[in-house]
This record gives C-alpha cells, structure tokens and sequence, in this order.
C-alpha cells in the first residue's frame, strides 16, 4: 500500500492556488524481503532427543514455513503460535511470527516477537532489522533508527539497514543524515537489483528535493529513470523537481509520462493542470482537474475530491471574470 508523502507546493496564478504536491513512499521493500527462519539439519552426532511437544512444535513450525511461502499469513500465524505454545523457547518461530505480524500489519505484536527472539539471541540482526521495520511503521521513528543502528553495528554491510535508517531520519526531517544513509546503501550495492537501486535513488532524490537542491534532486530522478523507465514515481518526482527548478514545460513533460505509465495517477493531473493554468492553457488545465476529481472520487479519497472540486469552481470563477471583462 503506497504511501503519499508530502512534497513541494504548486502554485497558479495569478490567484495563488495551491495544492499539495505528494511523493510515493516505497513499501520498505528492502527490508521485508528477509529468509524465514528454517530449522537445521542435525548431523546424528548432534542430534539430541526431543520431547512429543517439541516434536509436535517443529511439525507446526515446518508448516507455518510452508504457508507464508504461499502467502498464507493467517493460518501460518495459527501455526507459529501453536509451535510457541508447546515449546516456549522456540527462537526461530517466534521471528517467523514476527513477520508473518509485520505482513499482517500488527507492528505491536511484531515487535514483541523480535524482543522475545532478542533474548535467545542478542545478536540477530534480522530480529533487530524487523524490530525496526516495526517501529517504523508505529511511526517511532527514533526506536527504528536505533534499531537499524544496532544491525549496522554488528553487520557493517548490511544495505538494508542503511536504507530504512535513512528513511527514518527523512520521516524526522533529517535530510542531510537520510542523504549520509543512502550513500552508504549505494556503497553497498553492488550486487544489488537495478530495481532496489531505483528505490534508494528516488528517496534519495526526495531528500535532495527538501534540502532545495532542485539539481540534485533531478540528477537523482534521472538515475532512477535509466535504471527503469517504466518507474511512474521517477518520473512525477522528476516532474515535482523540474517545477521546483522553474522548468514548468519538463515537468509537464514528466507529468505526462508519469501518467502513461499510471492513468490512474490523480496527483499528477492536478499538478499538470496546475501548471497548464500557470503558462495560460486554461482549457486544459480544467480538462486535467476535471480528470483527477474523477480519479479521486472513485478511489474513495474524498477530502482530495472536494479540494480539486474547489479549485475547479475557483478556476471557472476566474474564466468567468476574465470573459465578462472582454465582453
């Protein structure tokens, strides 16, 4: 589920309307992508001699492991918990439940897993990553950062943790830090998709945008672009730095490509039109704010509704005016 986040603010004139310019926030991709916890193969010398509850937690276990394979996040939790309840000290089950919690979107009890798995062992550093991952999403972004800390201190290349520090700190506003934390992510990259790459330099983009550095931002857009030119968010954060920079027709530009990519894409109809307005192009301009009170009403995003709808009354207005004046 996409995140908006909040971004530069469009203006058109001359009656100064504004709207809120929004950014995608990825999924923390990154982060979740982690290996459920499977159970060694014991050699017979180390094979010891379980208990019927143990034996019946590890079958439920096994199991738990098969269906969040298969997205099966319900009946694995089901399973996690019975393998927990007939062997209390069972590690790995208690941080495969703290994923299948993070899927299921219980950070609460997602960070409870982690803790219990914490105390077998202090130094799990994928307990420590989805703790944080957690945190964040209960927005304690200070308990995220030191979380991610704690994984970078035992395992200095981790990428992820990298990452998801810096989009902490952007969420505190500490672009210039976030900046630090996507630097070292991309320092770590090298093996990495082009598509993980795409994400770390759209936010990296991000924080140069909120830094005002317009340039930095569109060099990092760019980026994102050559790596993948299907990327709708490039391309609308792109078209948000083009504004910013005063280059009204590259955004435009970007604005439309980002649509073609995603017709649905609502924000940046208004800000398209917007800019449509600003340069004079007042029919499209409505046809574009026509458009996304469309597309926002039909995606139940009411207040966004209403607000487009006011500046289409406000835009009619002024046609209005400027009509009576000629006439």
């Amino acid at each position: 589920m996409p995140l908006w986040l909040c971004g530069s603010l469009l203006f058109i004139n001359p009656i100064k309307l504004r709207y809120m310019s929004r950014f995608i926030q990825i999924l923390l991709g990154l982060s979740i992508a982690v290996t459920l916890v499977l159970l060694p193969v014991m050699t017979p010398a180390k094979a010891t001699v379980l208990s019927d509850a143990s034996v019946m937690a590890t079958e439920f276990f096994k199991i738990g492991v098969e269906e969040v394979r298969g997205d099966q996040y319900e009946q694995a939790l089901k399973d996690f918990t019975k393998a927990i309840e007939l062997d209390a000290n069972f590690a790995a089950a208690y941080s495969n439940r703290c994923l299948v919690y993070l899927q299921l979107g219980n950070y609460a009890k997602a960070s409870e897993d982690c803790t219990a798995a914490l105390q077998f062992n202090a130094n799990n550093t994928e307990a420590y990553l989805n703790r944080g991952l957690a945190y964040y999403r209960l927005r304690d972004y200070q308990a995220a950062i030191y979380e991610y800390g704690q994984v970078i201190e035992r395992q200095p290349d981790d990428l992820r943790a990298y990452y998801n520090r810096g989009l902490a700190r952007f969420e505190l506003k500490d672009f210039a830090g976030a900046i630090a934390d996507y630097n070292q992510a991309l320092s770590k990259s090298n093996r990495q998709p082009a598509s993980e790459l795409v994400e770390i330099y759209n936010d990296r983009g991000l924080a140069q945008l909120m830094l005002e550095n317009a340039q930095g931002a569109i060099a990092d857009f760019s980026l994102a672009i050559s790596l993948d030119g299907s990327n709708h968010r490039a391309f609308y954060n792109r078209a948000c730095a083009c504004h910013r920079n005063g280059d009204l027709l590259a955004a435009i530009r970007d604005f439309t490509l980002a649509l073609q990519l995603d017709p649905n894409h609502a924000e940046a109809y208004v800000n398209r039109g917007l800019i449509r307005h600003e340069l004079g192009f007042q029919q499209a301009a409505l046809s574009d704010l026509k458009i996304a009170s469309k597309r926002f009403n039909e995606q139940g995003n009411q207040a966004a509704y209403q607000q487009t709808l006011a500046l289409i009354e406000r835009l009619q207005q002024l046609l209005q005016s400027w009509g009576d004046a000629i006439a």
